[in-house]
């Protein structure tokens, strides 16, 4: 079995077509296929099935799959051993909520980067939930706790949410003496309904009054910034932002989940972002 043919092998499994993994192996798609018929000659079985749309891993791929993994990992591991043990290197993925990754992490991303010049990382924050098993992300901060793969997980704190405004709202409210029904609030759309913040806030306000409804929780930070409702908004960011809370309790709890694929924890890169995020949730005080 060559290294190259795995690399090959590992990339279709996780883009799911040639054209992809070509790109992401900076290969053309002609040796991409040659190398994974190789491997498929040398390990005598089918690892995908062809489809229009897509390559589909058949039961002996996803077999192979965590041992290609495990070798990836071994590889990386062995290449990290030869090179400056003081510092990591390389480029790891986070898949993490936008309000968490610009509100807390990229902030805090110059200290990691001043003791390791040499790392990099991309952050996803797309909508989408990413898969850690097809390597979509190395690492992921997650509010719902996985309970099936070869994970490690780590529980790196509690994401607090209260009612909050802006101070012109709370203005208009006085002014006008607003009783809490009276109140304009900010609600998810019906396609984000199955969301537990989502049944708070239908709950709370008995499905009244919702001046504007979103799907993203960015999108209800700002209409709570502009003045437009109250909104049910993480305590952390509302801090920041100088919103006004509109009482002392903390009305919904999420934990907050680090997950990583158990075959890379390992890598000196991989450990030094979770070990640097750790930190900054356990030193955070809106998280504890």
């Amino acid at each position: 079995m060559h290294w190259d043919d795995v690399k090959v092998f590992l990339a279709v499994a996780r883009t799911g077509t040639l054209t992809t993994a070509a790109e992401k192996l900076n290969l053309g798609i002609a040796t991409v296929s040659r190398r994974l018929e190789r491997l498929e000659q040398d390990m005598a079985m089918t690892l995908f099935t062809r489809h229009q749309t897509g390559y589909q891993l058949t039961l002996e791929g996803e077999a192979l799959l965590s041992n290609a993994e495990a070798f990836e990992n071994a590889a990386l591991s062995l290449t990290e051993s030869g090179q400056n043990h003081a510092q990591a290197q390389g480029l790891v993925r986070l898949a993490v909520s936008e309000n968490l990754a610009n509100g807390l992490i990229i902030p805090s991303l110059q200290s990691l980067f001043s003791r390791h010049p040499e790392l990099r990382i991309e952050i996803n924050s797309g909508v989408q939930l990413t898969n850690l098993h097809r390597r979509d992300a190395d690492l992921a901060i997650r509010t719902i706790q996985p309970d099936v793969g070869n994970l490690t997980i780590k529980r790196l704190g509690t994401l607090r949410f209260g009612l909050y405004a802006a101070t012109s709202y709370m203005k208009f409210i006085q002014d006008h003496d607003l009783h809490p029904d009276q109140c304009h609030y900010v609600g998810w759309a019906d396609t984000h309904q199955h969301l537990s913040l989502a049944h708070w806030m239908k709950d709370f306000t008995r499905n009244q009054n919702f001046k504007i409804e979103t799907n993203s929780l960015s999108t209800q930070i700002d209409a709570v910034k502009s003045g437009l409702g109250i909104g049910l908004l993480p305590d952390f960011i509302a801090n920041q932002l100088g919103l006004v809370q509109i009482n002392d309790n903390t009305l919904v709890e999420q934990p907050i989940w680090l997950v990583a694929h158990s075959n890379l924890i390992t890598a000196k890169r991989i450990r030094t972002v979770m070990d640097h995020l750790i930190q900054l949730f356990a030193e955070h005080p809106s998280f504890q």
